[in-house]
């Protein structure tokens, strides 16, 4: 009979106790450790010796194709060049590096009501129309609900309905995960979709379905299935009212990717961030919109650079995801504060760095904003961390104080040092680039910003009046902020200045304007920033 033993299992971070604990050693929480049993079985000691590292060649290119045994020199380790499965979803694709890893496992976690089962289910329809096998597992569903969700996605629809796919899309309510692990391996499936792993159990364990000890132990099963098999297995998760993916953390060091599902529940964009991912970049995000037949991907946020007029604290601008451009939107609203003490609220944005440029403002910038509320957002469900949305962000706030708007199809881009000058930032040719390509007919960079030919688009893929405009301070930055809605044109840059420090050059189709002035603490003579005005 084989003996029990007990242990004391956090339920935070997953760390194993030989004994109970009021706090956590390893991650500080306090009354977070469980009691569980745990089976001890026999030590099994190997009879073989092992005198260390081989040294005949022949058994060291034996021991090297085999993997496992003895340690062996790096370099006579075989390179190992293991193809990607696309899924045939651009957007999912991108955020896990280029397509799905044979034998990896993915965490996805996300809000109720998200969409993380229907993407799970448009990946496994799309492997499957390829010519794969795809099992989803659904733990909270019946085959029949699962059909009926199924027949309205459009990647079933174009793979004939889901009478076409055949026995290549399988459908499986259990709970079981023995039962799951049998499924999969019997039909040698190419992706396994587990949906979700808080219901999903081992009947060896008497803890309750979503406990510690039932995560843990079916996580490592279908862990053991990937490993084993070769094939893929996504698992969904439930997050937190904080955010965060329920269970311990030790599931998200088990598995190999961490996807994190973003969204508004009151907006059909929605965002997949790689929190985790050993194959590829986590810097990546997807977009996609919730249509009535699925998940639709999206190229970019719509952004109304072309539309309508620009309102008071509104602007644009041109930050990076990865290696992707996106264009998002930046909304500000300043008030008079009542209460003593001013607010600062961001939503999408950094609030440590949006106090920065609110004290850059006052300093440099003439603007009296100690005892205004002032409130800051991203539209489009993108969040915005990177200093170039500095310029945007301070011309919104400014905006919005002076109820001045920035002219029709402006784009800034640039970083805010606390002497209120512009730097240049990371990739500003491609943000240039995606800006004019996207209707921009200004894109306001730092004077010190390198921007070669390559950043304007040919003829014909920007507006005929598109320009480059440099600007050296954010003093000089305000002065662009005016009571019009008429684009920023050539003779408003050109005019007679009290500096006259402006200078144009052409290049293509594209005009690049010089509005440069060196860093100092004075105010423009023409300045408007002083007070506030009702105009």
């Amino acid at each position: 009979m084989a003996k029990m033993r007990t242990e004391y299992l956090c339920r935070e971070c997953g760390a194993n106790h030989p004994k109970w604990l009021g706090k956590c050693p390893d991650c500080g929480v306090w009354d977070s450790l469980e009691k569980f049993a745990v089976e001890v079985e026999a030590s099994k000691s190997s009879s073989a010796p092992i005198w260390g590292a081989p040294t005949d060649p022949t058994e060291i290119d034996a021991l090297a194709r085999g993997g496992i045994g003895r340690a062996v020199p790096l370099g006579r380790v075989p390179e190992a060049v293991v193809p990607r499965i696309p899924t045939g979803i651009s957007e999912f694709d991108r955020v896990l590096g280029g397509g799905i890893v044979p034998g990896s496992v993915m965490l996805i976690g996300g809000d109720p009501g998200i969409g993380k089962s229907t993407l799970m289910m448009q990946a496994a329809a799309s492997i499957a129309a390829r010519g794969g096998t795809a099992l989803y597992a659904s733990s909270e569903e019946s085959p029949q609900q699962v059909r009926l969700r199924a027949e309205r996605l459009d990647a079933v629809v174009r793979a004939g309905g889901a009478s076409a796919l055949g026995e290549r899309l399988l459908v499986l309510g259990e709970t079981n995960v023995a039962r799951i692990v049998e499924q999969a391996r019997r039909a040698k499936a190419t992706l396994v979709v587990v949906d979700s792993v808080q219901l999903i159990h081992r009947t060896d364990i008497s803890a309750a379905p979503g406990s510690i000890a039932q995560l843990r132990r079916c996580c490592l099963d279908l862990v053991g299935l990937a490993k084993s098999s070769g094939c893929s297995v996504i698992i969904v998760g439930h997050v937190t009212k904080e955010g965060t993916l329920a269970g311990p953390k030790l599931l998200e060091h088990l598995v190999d990717v961490v996807l994190g599902f973003e969204g508004d529940r009151h907006s059909s964009i929605r965002v997949v961030r790689g929190v985790k991912n050993r194959f590829g970049s986590t810097q990546e995000i997807g977009l996609f919109e919730m249509q009535g037949d699925g998940l639709a991907e999206v190229e970019s946020v719509r952004v109304p650079l072309t539309g309508g007029p620009t309102a008071p604290g509104c602007s644009f601008v041109a930050t990076m995801a990865g290696t992707r451009c996106l264009l998002g939107e930046i909304h500000a609203l300043v008030a008079t504060g009542f209460l003593g003490s001013a607010k600062r609220r961001s939503s999408g944005l950094d609030s440590s760095r949006l106090a920065m440029l609110i004290a850059v403002l006052e300093k440099h910038g003439g603007l009296r904003l100690a005892d205004q509320d002032v409130f800051a957002q991203s539209l489009g469900g993108l969040k915005i961390a990177e200093p170039a949305a500095d310029l945007a962000v301070a011309l919104a706030i400014a905006g919005a104080f002076l109820h001045r708007t920035l002219p029709q199809g402006t784009v800034a881009i640039g970083e805010i040092g606390l002497t209120g000058e512009l730097r240049t930032v990371p990739h500003i040719e491609q943000r240039v680039h995606e800006s004019l390509r996207r209707g921009a007919r200004s894109v306001l960079v730092p004077a010190s910003a390198r921007i070669g030919d390559s950043a304007r688009p040919v003829r014909g893929e920007c507006a005929e009046d598109a320009q480059i405009v440099r600007i050296g301070t954010i003093s000089r930055a305000l002065e662009l902020l005016a009571p019009t809605q008429r684009p920023l044109t050539h003779e408003m840059l050109t005019s007679e200045s009290p500096r006259g420090d402006h200078s144009t050059r052409s290049a293509g189709s594209t005009r690049t304007v010089e509005f440069d002035a060196p860093v100092n603490n004075t105010m423009p003579r023409n300045s408007h920033a002083a007070t506030r005005t009702n105009s």
